[in-house]
């Protein structure tokens, strides 16, 4: 018997030994998504948007809350963050702002601090305006560019919040009577301590502009990517998404979000009978181009 118990020992021992060691599985990609591109969805069912967008591949997402609401698609921060945390979906960013009203300023100053305290009880680390009425004069950007460094500054030093700007394909037009850049114009007279872009690669490229040689002269000021194309993430060769990552990545920065807007074709398609699109459908064609982005994301390897 003691023999057959050592017996049994030294083979266990030994079969344990020779056991190929448990490898360690990688950690899921941290790929993000604009909540606008499936805007209609996310406000009829926020919950269920959510479920299917972590399916899909999504782990993070950048909110909308339109003139600074407080609310997320109706419901509390607290409220919209336990539904993200529940699907392993972590909120780092909004879109959102509030025009400037010198007469009212007291009141607006008040409506940015409850948009800010929203989105850090959500777990947010960035704020971006994604759009601001501005005279395209000299004069009126470097009002935008004051009142900017104003409100950041507040965002930094109040609620630890990095406040951004968002840009469109009109930002890299000329300002009146001038040959400087509305963009560069913002980058460059801005106070970095309290400014920061979220450089949209899709709309630089239509303003005629290369987002890596942004990326790469202003290495410091973009700190979020929104990842864009035609429709489908890298099916338009338009953009070169492995110079833009990898100049992003080499400026020390990671944050990105994929963003999907409705093309016109699809705003134009019928189905068999003549009949046009409804919401629903276009909104079904966006989640299949979301889940086909996030594919190509998670397969490049380009990105980390």
């Amino acid at each position: 018997m003691k023999k057959l118990f050592v017996f049994a020992l030294l083979a266990c021992v030994f079969y344990g030994c020779c056991e190929a060691p448990a490898t360690k599985s990688e950690e899921p990609k941290k790929v993000g998504i604009q909540l606008y591109s499936v805007l209609s969805s996310v406000v009829d069912n926020p919950e269920a948007t959510i479920e299917r967008l972590s399916k899909l591949g999504y782990n993070q997402v950048e909110l909308v809350q339109w003139g600074g609401d407080p609310k997320v698609f109706g419901m509390s921060a607290t409220e919209f963050k336990a539904l993200c945390d529940k699907y392993g979906v972590e909120i780092i960013s909004t879109h959102s702002g509030i025009q400037e009203e010198p007469e009212n300023e007291a009141a607006v100053l008040e409506r940015w601090r409850a948009a800010f305290a929203s989105v850090k009880e959500c777990g947010g680390r960035y704020f971006i305006v994604p759009g601001y009425g501005v005279d395209y004069t000299v004069e009126g950007l470097q009002q935008m560019c004051t009142y900017f460094n104003k409100i950041g500054k507040i965002a930094k030093e109040e609620y630890g919040l990095e406040f951004g700007y968002h840009n469109h394909s009109h930002e890299y037009t000329t300002l009146k009577d001038t040959d400087i850049v509305m963009w560069e114009y913002l980058v460059e007279n801005t106070d970095p301590e309290y400014v920061c872009f979220e450089l949209d690669v899709y709309w630089c490229h239509e303003g005629g502009k290369s987002p890596e040689a942004y990326l790469a002269k202003y290495p410091e000021r973009i700190k979020l990517l929104h990842v864009k194309d035609e429709f489908v993430i890298g099916e338009s060769g338009k953009i070169n998404f492995e110079a833009i990552f990898n100049q992003f990545y080499a400026n020390g920065m990671k944050d990105y979000v994929v963003e999907i807007e409705t093309p016109q074709f699809l705003r134009e398609k019928t189905n068999e009978d003549g009949t046009p699109y409804t919401q629903e459908q276009i909104v079904e064609e966006t989640f299949l181009a979301a889940e086909k982005s996030a594919a190509y994301l998670n397969e490049a390897a380009f990105v980390k």
